[in-house]
């Protein structure tokens, strides 16, 4: 978990090689069906270009049938879910359908003007439409008042593991890893 542009995917993708578990992007399969111009991705490419989420409804499903695939069967790691209390509760069910249960959860955390940085270069690198000045703001927004939060449930649970997002790549990726050793076991 983490805000845009705090490194969620970069970290997501090293991870997942280290523990040879697939990394499983919300944000990643949204851009694939919006670029394949399925009736997915055209509605949310309604949503992502005006800086708005795609609507919990369709994520918790995608994140379903994501979770089924044999892949993950032996563990995955979500990059970008769950993002608000209904879809830690979807979350909860899905994973109590398999017969599973949460390990932990990293929280890379950044400095707002960080982000916004981090983001519009991004942008620029990338050519992506959804990363709009006010496109990122609002969204940094949501995160704020949405998604934040729940780290706070997870940590009363004892599965969340905060990590400064700042940083060269590696040295995250290091104490994302001795963050995990130390919290989680």
């Amino acid at each position: 978990m983490g805000p845009q542009g705090a490194g969620k995917g970069t970290q997501a993708a090293r991870l997942a090689e280290l523990f040879d578990i697939p990394a499983i992007s919300t944000g990643d399969i949204f851009r694939a069906n919006i670029k394949g111009g399925t009736e997915l991705g055209k509605l949310a490419q309604e949503y992502t270009a005006k800086g708005e989420l795609v609507p919990d409804e369709v994520t918790d499903a995608m994140v379903r049938d994501r979770l089924s695939e044999d892949d993950a069967k032996g563990g995955f790691l979500l990059d970008g879910y769950p993002r608000n209390a209904h879809q830690v509760e979807a979350l909860d069910g899905i994973l109590a359908d398999l017969g599973w249960q949460l390990d932990g959860v990293v929280e890379l955390t950044a400095d707002r003007d960080e982000l916004l940085a981090r983001i519009s270069k991004r942008a620029e690198l990338e050519g992506r439409e959804d990363d709009t000045p006010d496109a990122i703001a609002r969204r940094l927004d949501i995160y704020a008042e949405q998604t934040a939060p729940l780290t706070e449930a997870y940590g009363e649970r004892g599965l969340l593991a905060k990590v400064d997002g700042i940083g060269e790549i590696d040295e995250v990726t290091e104490r994302i890893v001795q963050a995990l050793a130390a919290e989680l076991g």
